[in-house]
């Protein structure tokens, strides 16, 4: 039988939109801006399965020199846990942020929040002991604000979740009340606030937005759910064919995945014939939970390589984003 050889290239970008940006994340950014004076610190999440990808370059605009701390959320799926291979990608990617405190932390456990609130309890110090400390964890959507809140909650003051979680973006969609997360005897406590995830108003590179997308930043109706799993499957190639393998043996082609992966999970319509966009979005959410294959999107060697060619570190601006964002927009209706 001749050996498997995985697609190198994905050439179906041609119809992937590039936006996401919301009225909610258009006001949730500026509401974030203007909240600026009142805010001591900023928390900023990424995903750990798209490190690169999920960086939202209009947080480095409207948010300025505020002191900052990078959180990279949902650890656990985007590798094996303390593996050679994971420790050496965390080490790389800690040395893109050499100007922030950088921490990794898993979705399903608190215990990783430990190092957090001891660098918080250190360094975020407010300049007024009444009011505390108020600190704000920004994001892109659903990358996992809320749940971090959560596990730093209960770990800092031993009370129960405070915010609601959800497996689609858009589940928080205002600036929330300030939650408490760290004790001090002199009265500065340490409150966190909760914002909308916030997208970037236009995305250059259509591939990206794939990776946006597989990650749940936007909602599951914006890209075919069977071109998302097409990508996918082009990933998880490169890294485990086997990862599949209960469904059907390695394959480049989507289609019949899709139709043995819908007789086997029983997603069938009349007739018996395989249901096609439920079974995709089902092998979208089986990844989304590790349960085919636990790696990075992003390649880190190709961004390293991008980092050290000074043309290709200009990042777009908001007003050029946006600008862009309202070409497309007008493209699109046309």
């Amino acid at each position: 039988m001749a050996q498997f050889v995985p697609r190198q290239t994905f050439p179906h970008y041609g119809a992937i939109p590039r936006s996401y940006f919301l009225g909610h994340h258009r006001a949730g950014l500026t509401k974030m801006k203007n909240m600026l004076s009142t805010i001591d610190y900023v928390v900023e999440c990424r995903d750990s399965r798209a490190p690169v990808t999920s960086i939202n370059p209009m947080f480095e605009e409207a948010l300025g020199n505020k002191r900052r701390l990078i959180v990279y959320t949902k650890r656990d799926l985007s590798g094996t846990p303390q593996s050679p291979a994971q420790k050496l990608a965390e080490k790389k990617i800690r040395s893109f942020d050499r100007n922030s405190p950088t921490f990794f932390v898993s979705s399903s456990s608190r215990a990783d929040v430990t190092q957090i609130v001891k660098h918080l309890r250190n360094d975020a110090e407010a300049p007024d002991k009444l009011v505390g400390c108020r600190v704000m964890v920004v994001g892109m959507p659903n990358v996992g604000k809320s749940t971090l809140i959560n596990h730093l909650r209960n770990y800092g003051v031993g009370k129960a979740k405070a915010l609601k979680t959800g497996g689609q973006p858009g589940i928080t969609r205002k600036i929330g009340t300030p939650v408490k997360i760290i004790e001090r005897e002199s009265g500065s406590h340490v409150y966190v606030l909760d914002t909308p995830g916030v997208f970037m108003p236009y995305v250059p590179d259509a591939e990206n937005m794939l990776k946006l997308a597989l990650c749940g930043c936007v909602k599951d109706a914006v890209i075919s759910p069977v071109t998302l799993v097409d990508y996918l499957l082009y990933k998880i190639n490169l890294h485990d064919a086997q990862a599949y393998q209960r469904w059907s043996e390695p394959t480049n082609e989507v289609m019949p995945l899709l139709e043995k992966f819908a007789h086997y999970t029983g997603l069938l319509g009349k007739g018996g014939v395989p249901n096609i966009d439920g079974a995709a979005l089902h092998f979208i959410q089986k990844w989304r939970h590790g349960d085919v294959g636990r790696f990075m999107l992003d390649d880190l060697e190709e961004e390293q390589r991008r980092r050290d060619d000074p043309l290709k570190v200009e990042q777009m601006s908001m007003t050029q984003a946006l600008r862009a964002e309202r070409v497309s927009r007008k493209n699109r209706d046309e």
